[in-house]
């Protein structure tokens, strides 16, 4: 079987910052799923299952903790066996994030803006590397991807979540207080 997906991507980003060793499988993974489904894109969902399978820090990072990652997973691999049916051979674009100067081979206009998004995450907490948690932010600031379209099936608090990678307060943990425990960041 030939792949159809063209093996291109990061290995680092446009300024030289590296991906994370987990990111860095997360990505070639989401290639292999990608091609493995008869896509021609990468796209979100893609990332985000391969990211659940490879980065603890991604799986750590939700709140409802390891059964939540298990039923988020239950609906991934039901994506892989048919829930996806309706987006194979589509183009990803929810048009949320920026529209991209130049499309990037083999990757949905979605899922390019989210690498570009984790990307810019990392420069501005001043990290050496790119890493999962990065991506999985990035994924929920595109509410229409089809990541967050999985996330919320599955049951997840997308807004939790974004708070939680982000280290906002929680405000639904004690809604009418003035302090709220703060959620911990990743």
């Amino acid at each position: 079987m030939q792949n159809r997906t063209p093996d291109t991507g990061w290995a680092e980003a446009a300024d030289g910052t590296p991906l994370s060793t987990d990111l860095a499988s997360a990505v070639m993974g989401a290639r292999r799923r990608a091609a493995r489904d008869g896509d021609r894109q990468i796209d979100t969902a893609h990332l985000l299952h391969t990211l659940l399978e490879t980065d603890p820090g991604a799986r750590q990072s939700f709140p409802g903790g390891p059964a939540q990652v298990a039923r988020l997973l239950g609906y991934l691999v039901q994506r892989t066996i048919g829930y996806g049916l309706r987006w194979t051979g589509t183009v990803e674009d929810s048009g949320a994030l920026p529209v991209l100067a130049a499309a990037v081979p083999g990757w949905s206009p979605a899922a390019a803006g989210a690498m570009r998004e984790a990307c810019a995450r990392a420069r501005a907490r001043g990290a050496e590397r790119v890493d999962g948690t990065d991506l999985l932010a990035a994924l929920l600031r595109d509410p229409r991807c089809r990541a967050v379209d999985v996330l919320l099936r599955a049951g997840v608090d997308t807004a939790l979540l974004a708070a939680h990678l982000d280290g906002l307060p929680d405000r639904s943990v004690c809604p009418g207080k003035t302090i709220c425990q703060e959620v911990p960041g990743p």
